[in-house]
């Protein structure tokens, strides 16, 4: 079956829109349809289905690497506020946290945002590997990854949630904490990557998947500032084709982001 999901503007060459590309990363094919790009499945049949939600940071790691490299998914959009759409996830996988990967080929249902990425490296390869073959630099990069969801991720995550608690409930010790944490995480990334490109050195991997939505999102609520290394390393990362089609499909949801 074919799937359609609605997403933003992107940068590239449909007939009438010369900045749109007519085909995008993944296996999909971009139409303009009222005012905005359709983003449709050019295969009829995949047996990969993605579990997700664009505007959500862990969902947006797994999709660079399905954009990346080039891997046909069926997309299924996951609304945890609707009833019926929240039903229907439960069913697939009672947890109800996304994102969560269904492989019809090998009767696999794979959840958990770093795990899915290394499934799709180890039986869906593309141009890009994104956990090294030698031991050690596999171990670096998961350890990276690592640092990115905890200590990026987990305290923005923390200062945002804390914005939509009920009156009276808010945790200013808990938030004060977050701030601190993810400064910490500022300053050792700034130093670490004064002499690299990406996370671990010259080769974009899995560590880089977990950085970019993590680093997009920490920079909206503790703005890089004197980190120049890390605002650096956060502009190569938003020039990445495949960030930047993750970004654009997300742009239609950010009325969602707490103020």
């Amino acid at each position: 079956m074919v799937l359609s999901a609605a997403c933003g503007p992107l940068n590239g060459g449909l007939p009438g829109h010369p900045a749109l590309p007519k085909v995008a990363p993944g296996g999909l094919e971009l139409e303009w349809k009222e005012g905005k790009v359709a983003m449709t499945a050019l295969v009829e049949s995949t047996p990969l289905k993605l579990y997700f939600h664009p505007f959500a940071s862990f969902c947006q790691k797994v999709l660079i690497v399905f954009y990346e490299n080039h891997v046909p998914f069926e997309p299924i959009i996951v609304d945890l506020a609707d009833e019926a759409s929240r039903t229907a996830f439960e069913a697939v996988w009672p947890i109800a946290r996304f994102p969560v990967l269904r492989d019809d080929a090998r009767d696999r249902l794979v959840p958990e945002s770093s795990v899915i990425i290394e499934y799709l490296d180890l039986y869906y390869p593309g141009p890009t590997r994104l956990v090294p073959d030698d031991a050690d630099a596999a171990l670096t990069t998961r350890m990276r990854d690592r640092f990115f969801d905890f200590y990026v991720s987990e305290p923005m995550q923390k200062i945002v949630t804390d914005r939509i608690r009920p009156a009276g409930k808010a945790d200013p010790h808990g938030v004060e904490a977050a701030k601190r944490l993810l400064q910490t995480a500022y300053v050792m990334l700034d130093r670490e990557m004064a002499t690299r490109t990406w996370a671990i050195g010259e080769a974009f991997t899995l560590a880089d998947c977990a950085a970019a939505p993590a680093l997009f999102y920490s920079n909206w609520v503790m703005p890089f500032g004197e980190y120049k290394n890390v605002a650096a390393y956060f502009s190569r990362l938003s020039e990445r084709t495949s960030f930047a089609q993750v970004v654009e499909e997300a742009r239609p949801y950010r009325h969602l982001f707490p103020k």
